[in-house]
């Protein structure tokens, strides 16, 4: 097998977060930093990890795949801190999801032995402040979605509805783990620019945060290193958005 090129990711010091992604709309930070914005440490972060080996298949595909895993669970975030909400549904509009747009989709909720996890509601605070930092108000409407993508069918799409924007305000990706894969390469343009940027997010907890509105997204089909021994690339998404969660207002 020829050798796989890795772009590093472009991963900014915490203090510059706030003005990378004001400048540029997308800014990455590496596990240690994500730590430190949660204030939390890295065995609080891995005490997550184990959430995603029960996840149900995502049974939604329109392209008839096997390979995506998910569980979903929102939030209202204010002042006063984190507030679940009772499970609903996850809908987008065509306009920002060519392919699952306009369905609504329902899912299984976050396992409460995650969200009962002191870094689960650290995680969900930060981000929210963080995007407060950007754009204040008084309340975000988060969806939180665990995924994993294996390569069951040979081939992983991450993103099976291609380069795309998810109609909310913020986007947080974090990668928590990549196991006997290559592919997965992550893929940021401007929105309203001819430029972008290539990496591959590796370390776990690192993190990709976007402004919706100014850049595309997408990560690159996954595929195993053996092809006898299956693999997998797990990620937690979380989404922000202020008016209302997509699709009630």
């Amino acid at each position: 097998m020829p050798p796989v090129a890795v772009f590093t990711p472009p991963a900014v010091a915490l203090a510059d977060l706030d003005g990378t992604l004001r400048e540029r709309g997308y800014a990455v930070l590496a596990a240690a930093d994500v730590a430190a914005l949660a204030g939390v440490d890295a065995q609080a972060l891995a005490a997550l990890v184990p959430g995603w080996d029960d996840l149900p298949p995502d049974h939604y595909l329109k392209d008839g795949g096997r390979y995506r895993r998910r569980r979903h669970s929102c939030y209202v975030v204010t002042a006063a801190g984190v507030q679940p909400v009772p499970q609903r549904r996850h809908y987008q509009p065509v306009e920002y999801n060519a392919l699952h747009g306009g369905m609504e989709r329902w899912f299984e909720p976050v396992d409460p032995t995650a969200v009962t996890q002191p870094a689960w509601a650290a995680l969900i605070r930060a981000l929210a402040q963080a995007c407060w930092r950007q754009a204040p108000g008084p309340r975000w409407h988060v969806e939180a979605h665990q995924f994993r993508i294996d390569t069951t069918d040979g081939v992983g799409r991450p993103t099976p509805e291609g380069a795309h924007r998810d109609g909310v305000d913020f986007v947080a990706v974090f990668l928590v783990g990549r196991q006997a894969i290559r592919g997965g390469e992550t893929r940021v343009f401007a929105a309203q620019r001819r430029e972008g940027e290539r990496f591959t997010l590796s370390e776990p907890w690192s993190l990709l945060l976007m402004e919706d509105a100014r850049v595309i997204h997408e990560s690159t089909p996954i595929l195993p290193l053996d092809p006898a021994r299956p693999g997998h690339r797990d990620t937690l998404v979380l989404t922000f958005r202020a008016a209302a969660f997509l699709g009630d207002d």
